[in-house]
């Protein structure tokens, strides 16, 4: 069994580009150093819209835990340390697999 979060954004005018260049760098990395499987990631530079998934071995408790070490990591705060805020909008949800 594993959790799956979708995670949907709307990426600030002007600024898309730079996010997902920034994302391929820094997320590959990061996610699964933490305990993370990225599923997917997908992007429309005309929409501005980048979505992408997440996932953890376990229940969505199992998810809250390894997201909650995540969120309060030195290694998360180093990437995100000094950056503008780049998301307009985010929706986040668990999603089930068939």
């Amino acid at each position: 069994m594993k959790t799956t979060q979708l995670r949907q954004y709307v990426i600030v005018d002007g600024l898309y580009e730079e996010f997902v260049a920034w994302w391929r760098e820094t997320m590959p990395v990061l996610r699964p150093a933490m305990g993370f499987a990225i599923e997917f990631a997908y992007g429309s530079s005309e929409t501005n819209e980048f979505t992408w998934a997440v996932s953890v071995p376990g229940d969505a408790a199992e998810f809250e835990r390894v997201d909650a070490a995540y969120k309060t990591s030195p290694e998360r705060a180093a990437v995100f340390e000094g950056l503008p805020d780049r998301v307009a909008t985010m929706q986040l949800s668990f999603i089930e697999t068939y």
